[in-house]
C-alpha cells in the first residue's frame, strides 16, 4: 500500500506532470480517447505521453502499450477516457503502476443517486489509501497552459488566441460554465494559466486547488465558479494567506436567489438565504465577487499587484459628453466617487485645453481631441497625475491612430509609469475600433485596456473593494473577541425546544447581555404586586415557547400605567394567546419595565448548514422583514465584523444621530454582537437560532426588550466541515 500523500504538493503531478497515460485511448479520430490524445499533441505538452489501447501498436503516432503495466517509467497521471463501468478496475491498475494522480471524465456518480455515490464513496476511500490524487467524476478536465498540458476531452481550449496576459487560475465548479470562460477571457486578452474543472470533488476539491494556486509563483490571481465549498473553515484560512500575499481570490458565486432561504421561527432564520451568509464570508475574508464571468475578465486586466487603487476618487476623460455624463452614472451606482476637481487642478488644466472643452469632471475635452488635438489627452493626464485628490483616471476614448513610435504616446506611458493611480482605457465596444494601436503598447506598461462590453467600472469598483481589504488586513487584527463562556445554561438548552422569552432572556443575562427587569405572573393579582415592584409604567406580554412573535397574537400590552390596568391586560393577554394558540404552552405573563423611546434594532443569530453560527443586525423591530435592512456575519466575530455589520447597513445614519437627534450608543451593539458571537460559538452544536427583538439602544446604554431561542433536535446537527 502506498503511503498517503495530502496537502497542496500532493496536487504538482496532477497540474504539473512529467508523463500522462490516457486510459481508453482510441485510433477512432472521433471518440473521447483520441481528441485527449491529440489535444496533448496540439497543445504541446512538455512530458511524455502514453496512449493505452489493449491491441493498438500507434495512436496519433505516438507508440501505443496495451496496459499501464506495460510502461516502463513512471507514470505522474492517469487520464480516464473509459466509461462508468471501468473505472474501479482502472483506478486498481493506476495503485498497482503506483500512479501519483488521475482525471475521471465519467458520470454516474454521485450525481445519479445512491448507488452512484456508493462507488464514488468506495473509489475515493481506495484512492487515498494508495496515495492517488483524483479529480472528478463528471467533470471535463484541467489545463496547464504553461507546460501544455491540455488534460481535457474539449477541444474549445486549442480554438483561442494564446498571446494574452497570464497568471490567472480559474477552478470551476461547472465544467461547460467554466470552459466558455476560459474562451471568453482568451478572446479578450486574458490566459488562465491554469483551468480546473472540479466535477463531483471525490478526492480533490474547489478548496485544494485555491490552496495550490496560491503557492504558487506563476498565479497572480485566483479565480472561479463556485457553487458551494465544502470546507469553508480551510477556504477562511486560504482567504487570510492570500490577503497576506496581495493575491485576490475573485470568484462568481451563483445561487442570489431566494430559492436558498427557509422558513424558521426565528426572524433571523427566515431572512437568512444562503447568498446572504456567502455574501458576508466573502467579505468578510477579502474574497471579491464577480457578479459574472466578465468582471473576472476586466478585474485581471484591471489588477497589478503593484498599483492597487488608493481610494475610490475617480475622473473620466472622454471627447464625447454624453458618454462621460453615462460613465460617471454607472461609476457612481458602483460606489465610485466622480471626485469634485479642486480650483488649481482646474486651472491648470484650462491652460491646455480650449475655452469650448470641459474641465469639471468628467472631463469633456471635445470631438477636437479624437480628430484634431489627440495632445488634450496628454495633457489633461499631465495635470490629473499631480493631485492627491484623485485615485483613479479612466479614459473612455483614447488617440486611435497612437503607436509605440508616437512621441506623445511615450510621453503618455512615461507620466502613467512614474504615478501610483491607476490609469485605464475603457473604450466603446465597436467591432474592428475598440481597440486603439497603441493597445499592446499601453497594456505592456500596465495601461489597462479594457472593452466596455465587459463592464469595467464595475471591475474597476472591486478592485477598490479589494484595495481596501489589503489596507486592512495590514493594519488589523483577526482575533475574535473573548468574553468567556457562561456557565450553567445546558439545562435551559432542552434539544427541540423553543425557549420562551423568559428563558432565552435568562441565557442572554448570563452572557452579560442587559435585558429588561421582569417576573412571571400566572394571577393577575401577582402580575400587579409584580407591577408595583418593578416600577409603573410596565410591559405585559405572554410567556410561551409556542407564541414567539406575541404582536400577532396580539398577546402584548406596552405603557400599563395602573394596577387597574395591569388586571385588565393581565386578563387579555392570556385570553387571546389562548385563542391564538390553544394548544401552546403558557407559563404565564411576563411583567416587564417599560423601555423609554430609542432606536429599536435586532441582534439575531442562526447556525448555517455550511457555515456554523451566522450573526445578523438590522433596523425595523417589528418592521424587520418588511425593510429587511440587515446584514450578516459569520461568528467568530472580530470587533472589525461588529462595526462593519453597522457600516453595512443601510439605515446606519439612523444610529449615527439624524435630522438633528443624538447618535446612539454603537459601542454597546458591538458590545452586545460580541456576546452573541460567544455565545453562538460556544453553543455552536445546540443552538439553532436565536433573535433578539427589539434591542433598544440609547445614547447612553442599551436593554433587550424581547428575546428567543430555538434549540437543535438533536446535539451536533450542525456539522462545519474542516479543512
Amino acid at each position: 500500500m502506498t503511503q498517503q500523500v495530502t496537502g497542496y504538493e500532493s496536487l504538482k503531478p496532477l497540474l504539473n506532470p512529467k508523463s500522462v497515460a490516457v486510459l481508453g485511448a482510441s485510433e477512432n479520430k472521433y471518440k473521447i480517447g483520441h481528441l485527449q490524445i491529440q489535444a496533448l499533441i496540439d497543445g504541446q505538452f512538455q512530458g511524455e505521453i502514453y496512449p493505452i489501447h489493449p491491441t493498438a501498436s500507434e495512436i496519433a503516432g505516438l507508440k501505443s502499450y496495451s496496459s499501464l503495466a506495460e510502461v516502463q517509467s513512471d507514470i505522474d497521471l492517469v487520464i480516464f477516457c473509459v466509461s462508468y463501468n471501468q473505472i474501479k478496475s482502472g483506478l486498481v491498475d493506476c495503485a498497482k503502476k503506483k500512479v501519483k494522480s488521475a482525471i475521471i471524465f465519467a458520470a454516474g456518480f454521485s450525481e445519479a443517486g445512491e448507488e452512484g455515490q456508493k462507488l464514488q464513496e468506495e473509489l475515493a476511500l481506495y484512492a487515498q489509501e494508495h496515495g492517488i490524487r483524483l479529480v472528478g467524476p463528471n467533470c471535463v478536465g484541467l489545463v496547464n497552459t504553461s507546460n501544455g498540458l491540455i488534460a481535457t476531452f474539449s477541444p474549445s481550449f486549442l480554438t483561442v488566441p494564446m498571446d494574452g496576459k497570464k497568471g490567472v487560475g480559474y477552478v470551476s465548479q461547472s465544467g461547460a460554465f467554466g470552459v466558455l470562460t476560459y474562451m471568453a477571457a482568451a478572446q479578450y486578452g486574458v490566459n488562465f494559466n491554469y483551468f480546473v474543472s472540479t466535477g463531483n470533488e471525490m478526492d480533490t476539491s474547489f478548496e485544494d486547488f485555491v490552496e495550490y494556486m496560491l503557492h504558487d509563483d506563476e498565479t497572480s490571481i485566483i479565480s472561479g465558479y463556485l457553487e458551494g465549498t465544502k470546507k469553508p473553515e480551510k477556504f477562511k484560512q486560504l482567504a487570510k494567506q492570500a490577503l497576506n500575499k496581495k493575491k485576490p481570490i475573485v470568484l462568481m458565486k451563483t445561487g442570489r436567489s431566494n430559492a436558498g432561504s427557509r422558513a424558521a421561527a426565528s426572524h433571523t432564520g427566515s431572512l437568512a438565504g444562503s447568498d446572504m451568509v456567502y455574501d458576508a464570508f466573502f467579505k468578510q475574508n477579502g474574497i471579491v465577487r464577480a457578479e459574472d464571468f466578465d468582471d473576472i475578465i476586466a478585474f485581471s486586466k484591471l489588477f497589478n499587484t503593484e498599483r492597487l487603487p488608493t481610494g475610490n476618487n475617480t475622473v473620466i476623460i472622454t471627447s464625447s459628453g454624453g458618454r462621460g455624463i453615462n460613465e460617471a452614472d454607472r461609476c457612481e451606482s458602483y460606489g465610485l466617487n466622480i471626485v469634485e476637481l479642486s480650483e488649481v487642478t482646474k486651472s491648470e488644466i484650462r491652460k491646455t485645453l480650449p475655452d469650448y472643452a470641459s474641465v469639471s469632471n468628467p472631463i469633456d475635452l471635445t470631438a477636437a481631441a479624437s480628430v484634431t488635438n489627440p495632445e488634450f489627452y496628454l495633457e489633461a493626464m499631465k495635470v490629473l497625475v499631480n493631485d492627491p485628490d484623485v485615485d483613479n483616471i479612466i479614459f473612455t476614448d483614447f488617440p486611435f491612430h497612437w503607436d509605440e513610435n508616437t512621441p506623445q504616446l511615450q510621453e503618455f506611458v512615461s507620466v502613467a509609469k512614474a504615478s501610483n493611480k491607476v490609469i485605464a482605457v475603457f473604450p466603446f465596444p465597436l467591432e474592428g475600433l475598440t481597440y486603439p494601436k497603441a493597445t499592446n503598447t499601453l497594456v505592456a506598461n500596465d495601461i489597462a485596456v479594457i472593452s466596455g462590453a465587459l463592464n469595467p467600472v464595475r471591475a474597476l469598483s472591486k478592485l477598490v473593494q479589494y484595495s481596501k481589504y489589503v489596507q486592512e488586513n495590514d493594519q488589523l487584527s483577526d482575533v475574535a473577541a473573548d468574553f468567556g463562556s457562561a456557565n450553567n445554561i445546558d439545562a435551559l438548552l432542552q434539544p427541540g425546544s423553543t425557549l420562551s422569552e423568559s428563558e432565552a432572556s435568562e441565557v442572554l443575562d448570563r452572557y452579560g447581555i442587559p435585558t429588561t427587569k421582569r417576573a412571571i405572573a400566572k394571577e393577575a393579582e401577582e402580575a400587579v404586586e409584580m407591577a408595583k415592584t418593578i416600577g409603573f409604567p410596565v410591559v405585559l406580554k405572554i410567556d410561551s415557547p409556542h407564541i414567539p412573535h406575541k404582536t400577532e397574537a396580539d398577546a402584548i400590552r406596552l405603557n400599563v400605567s395602573s394596577e387597574e390596568d395591569v388586571r385588565k391586560a393581565f386578563e387579555e393577554v392570556m385570553s387571546n394567546a389562548k385563542n391564538y394558540n390553544p394548544t401552546a404552552k403558557l407559563n404565564g405573563v411576563s411583567v416587564q419595565e417599560m423601555l423609554p423611546n430609542g432606536v429599536e434594532i435586532i441582534v439575531g443569530a442562526h447556525n448555517d448548514e455550511t457555515f456554523g453560527p451566522v450573526i445578523m443586525a438590522g433596523l425595523g423591530g417589528v418592521f424587520v422583514e418588511v425593510f429587511k435592512d440587515i446584514a450578516f456575519k459569520v461568528a467568530p466575530l472580530t470587533r472589525k465584523d461588529a462595526i462593519d455589520l453597522l457600516e453595512e447597513l443601510q439605515g446606519k445614519a439612523i444610529l449615527d444621530g439624524a435630522r438633528g437627534k443624538a447618535p446612539v450608543d454603537k459601542e454597546a451593539i458591538i458590545d452586545v454582537l460580541l456576546k452573541v458571537s460567544n455565545l453562538m460559538n460556544d453553543n455552536k452544536e445546540t443552538i439553532k437560532e436565536l433573535d433578539i427583538n427589539p434591542l433598544i439602544v440609547y445614547e447612553n446604554g442599551i436593554k433587550a426588550a424581547d428575546a428567543m431561542i430555538v434549540v437543535q433536535e438533536k446535539v451536533a446537527e450542525i456539522q462545519v466541515v474542516g479543512g
